[in-house]
């Protein structure tokens, strides 16, 4: 029996850093599902979400719009929105084989991995009982905050490949964790709110026949700005937490992000009151609702390692 040498040199460390293809295709993950969200948005927005009056097909008898169709170019912009489910379930799909032939046995990542896709099936069901309920403001804010999760996990996915499997270690104060996850949670309410704000407004989805939830929309609006107006506050308690504890600088980059989009989704949602909820402010704010849902993910997530 050979016995081995005590100065014989330690293995090599392993490379944790993920494939650069699977981060890529991770990240494009990450922009379609918010991309999705925006144009989700343009549609409300143009009183297009009943230009496929329908569902799964267009009109009855056809998957895709026919010319004599009474919602004229309504019909045109719903049924973009429809192809770019399409383009965002490939995606999805892209994930799971991402990971399966770019970050072998790694089961964990790879379950992680099938979420986005359930949550594309899920969007699509759920669009359609939102098409077939003649855009009822409950299902609709249930698909704007099903959208929401699906940002969440899709971001989750990309920082967890960058990461190993053993289990996590806190880089921070049990106190600080805990902060985080009640400000996670307040935002999480925070988006609630705004979809009670937005389905109370003049944008539902219908030029013709618009359905509200039938609050009063200026209450609804400083109770949602009350929110926010909390949620900051735990936001910059967050970020100076994060520096009296000593947190690693990732940490505390991730929580300056959370600050900066909180703050910049403050100015657009004033912006869009004080003027008339103009449809491009609006179209803005649900892109901040998307950055917003990253950057929270990466706050949480920062305050542990693997």
């Amino acid at each position: 029996m050979t016995i081995p040498s005590a100065t014989a040199p330690a293995p090599a460390p392993v490379d944790a850093s993920p494939n650069p293809w699977l981060r890529r295709i991770l990240l494009a993950n990450v922009m379609l599902e918010v991309g999705i969200v925006v144009t989700g948005g343009l549609v409300r927005l143009t009183g297009s979400g009943l230009g496929c009056p329908t569902w799964p097909e267009c009109v009855p008898g056809s998957f895709t719009p026919v010319a004599h169709q009474a919602q004229g170019i309504h019909k045109v912009i719903e049924f973009g929105n429809r192809t770019l489910t399409s383009v965002v379930g490939i995606a999805a799909v892209a994930v799971i084989l991402a990971v399966w032939k770019l970050a072998p046995g790694r089961r964990a990542l790879l379950r992680l991995s099938t979420l986005p896709l359930l949550g594309v099936v899920a969007q699509a069901v759920l669009g359609g009982i939102t098409v077939l309920t003649g855009l009822n403001p409950a299902t609709v804010a249930a698909h704007f905050l099903l959208s929401m999760v699906i940002v969440a996990i899709s971001t989750l996915l990309l920082v967890r490949a960058g990461e190993g499997d053993a289990a996590p270690t806190p880089v921070a104060r049990r106190e600080v964790g805990l902060l985080a996850r009640v400000t996670v949670a307040l935002g999480a309410v925070v988006l609630a709110l705004g979809t009670v704000v937005t389905g109370s407004g003049p944008h539902s989805g219908d030029a013709e026949h618009p359905t509200r939830f039938g609050f009063d929309p200026r209450s609804v609006s400083w109770l949602h700005a009350d929110a926010v107006m909390l949620f900051t506050g735990l936001v910059v308690a967050m970020v100076v937490a994060v520096r009296l504890v000593d947190a690693p600088g990732r940490t505390r980059r991730a929580w300056t992000w959370v600050l900066v989009v909180t703050l910049a989704q403050g100015v657009v949602g004033y912006v869009q009151y004080f003027t008339g909820l103009p449809e491009a402010v609006v179209a803005l704010h649900m892109l901040g609702a998307s950055l917003l849902v990253v950057t929270l993910t990466r706050g949480l997530l920062s305050l542990r390692t693997r």
